[in-house]
């Protein structure tokens, strides 16, 4: 059977067709990096047009190009291409070979440093932490709990939830029930008047039966009221939230999903990821409120010295 990712150089856009190739082998990646799963390239596929390739030892690169700024604010990397190596660092004619056609590497895990740091380095390539794109990582069971003087103001509004709206209700994300997951999505857009990441959540609540996802709905006074979902990372280590939507009509009813939900999972995971803050101020205020017991730390590699071409 001919293998449907081909050989670098070449690249194919990321599609449906590629996820059972693909899926296992970035399930197993190490750090837990929220965008390195084929859900994230592929609900993303269009805004980064990504595109993929093998790698030595059936790794994989990807492709991208970055777009502009949410905020419409310049930067410096706005329409400029990149790569993503998820599962290991490429050798070095390979990155030498794709610093010539992309501009800088992009979301390097530290489990890709951990052996070839001196390495990269002695290449011509500098390498800078990405804090804006560090992901957020909480222990499940904190957060299931939210015992102690940390966590009193979110156990706070909990309580009040559950007092104000005793009838309410947590099940299992079903492709039976996305219809009415969709129909708080549309709300939740309507009443926030922005599109954000939307497309996307539209798109894994379609696919729902089809990508390797999980998650939760919730209802009050019989009313579905917010969702959240996610998938599992890290061999099973890891469970990463990748979208959460509710309607803030409901006081406190972001905290009941966060609380909830960390609650209804398998015991298995210890950590939660809750993804980036982009440089969101308000965002990073709001993911610290929370007690992050680390991070996922992510790199930015450019290209310092030029690439000298010696004629025979």
């Amino acid at each position: 059977m001919t293998n449907p990712v081909p050989a670098y150089p070449d690249f194919v856009p990321i599609s449906l067709d590629l996820m059972n190739e693909m899926h296992p082998q970035l399930s197993l990646t190490p750090d837990g990096v929220s965008e390195f799963t084929f859900a994230g390239l592929y609900l993303f596929r269009r805004r980064y047009q990504y595109r993929v390739s093998l790698g030595p030892g059936h790794t994989f690169i990807i492709s991208g190009v970055q777009p502009p700024n949410d905020h419409g604010e310049p930067l410096w990397t706005d329409n400029k291409k990149f790569f993503l190596t998820p599962c290991a660092a490429m050798p070095k004619d390979i990155t030498e070979d794709l610093f010539r056609t992309h501009d800088y590497w992009k979301n390097i895990p530290e489990s890709a440093l951990a052996q070839s740091r001196e390495d990269i380095a002695s290449w011509g390539i500098e390498l800078a932490e990405d804090r804006d794109n560090f992901d957020y990582l909480y222990l499940r069971q904190e957060l299931a709990d939210l015992s102690g003087k940390r966590f009193h103001k979110k156990k706070n509004l909990v309580n009040a939830f559950n007092k104000e709206y005793p009838d309410h209700e947590m099940k299992p994300l079903t492709p039976e029930l996305i219809p009415q997951a969709l129909e708080v999505t549309e709300q939740w857009a309507r009443e926030k008047g922005e599109e954000g990441d939307i497309i996307a959540a539209r798109e894994t609540l379609e696919l729902f039966g089809t990508l390797r996802v999980r998650g939760a709905i919730f209802y009050v006074n019989g009313k579905a009221a917010g969702w959240c979902l996610g998938e599992s990372l890290a061999k099973g280590r890891i469970f990463a939230i990748h979208f959460e939507k509710a309607l803030e009509q409901y006081k406190g009813i972001y905290q009941y999903i966060n609380q909830a939900f960390a609650a209804g999972l398998p015991r298995f995971f210890t950590y939660i990821n809750r993804e980036q803050d982009l440089g969101d101020l308000g965002l990073r205020q709001a993911k610290e409120t929370y007690r992050p017991c680390g991070y996922i730390k992510k790199y930015t590699g450019v290209r310092s010295l030029p690439f000298i071409t010696i004629s025979l």
